[in-house]
C-alpha cells in the first residue's frame, strides 16, 4: 500500500511540475524571483521534449507501481496521462517538438512582459 501512495504522490509531482513549466511564468508577473526557480525547469521541461526523453519521474513512477504490485507503463508520462485525453492517436516526434516550442513561445511572452515591467519601472 505504501508503494501505491507514493506511486501516487510522484505522479501529484510530475503533474504539478509540468503545470509550473507550462504556467510558472505567469508567477513570474506576480513574484520575479520565482524566475529562479522557472527558468530552469522551464528549460528542462523543454528540453525533454525536445530531445525526445523521458522525465526521470516517469521511471521511479513505474517502480513504485511495480513495487506495489501493480503494472507500470511504457512511455512517458505525457503519453500515458496527458496524451490519450489531448490527442486521439499516438504521440509522435513532431508532437513533442510542437510542445516543446509551445512551452518555450508561451514563456518567451511572458517572460518578455516582466522584462517589460521592469524597464518601466527603472
Amino acid at each position: 500500500m505504501e508503494y501505491h501512495l507514493l506511486a501516487n504522490a510522484v505522479l501529484l509531482l510530475h503533474l504539478l511540475f509540468i503545470l509550473f513549466v507550462v504556467g510558472g511564468g505567469l508567477l513570474v508577473l506576480r513574484w520575479s524571483k520565482m524566475a529562479w526557480l522557472h527558468l530552469p525547469a522551464a528549460l528542462w521541461g523543454a528540453a525533454i521534449e525536445f530531445a525526445g526523453w523521458i522525465c526521470p519521474l516517469t521511471p521511479l513512477e513505474n517502480a513504485l507501481r511495480q513495487a506495489a504490485g501493480t503494472a507500470g507503463f511504457g512511455g512517458g508520462f505525457i503519453e500515458h496521462y496527458l496524451l490519450p485525453t489531448l490527442y486521439p492517436h499516438a504521440l509522435t516526434r513532431g508532437d513533442q517538438a510542437a510542445m516543446g516550442a509551445a512551452v518555450l513561445v508561451l514563456n518567451l511572452i511572458v517572460y518578455a512582459a516582466v522584462w517589460r515591467r521592469r524597464r518601466r519601472a527603472v
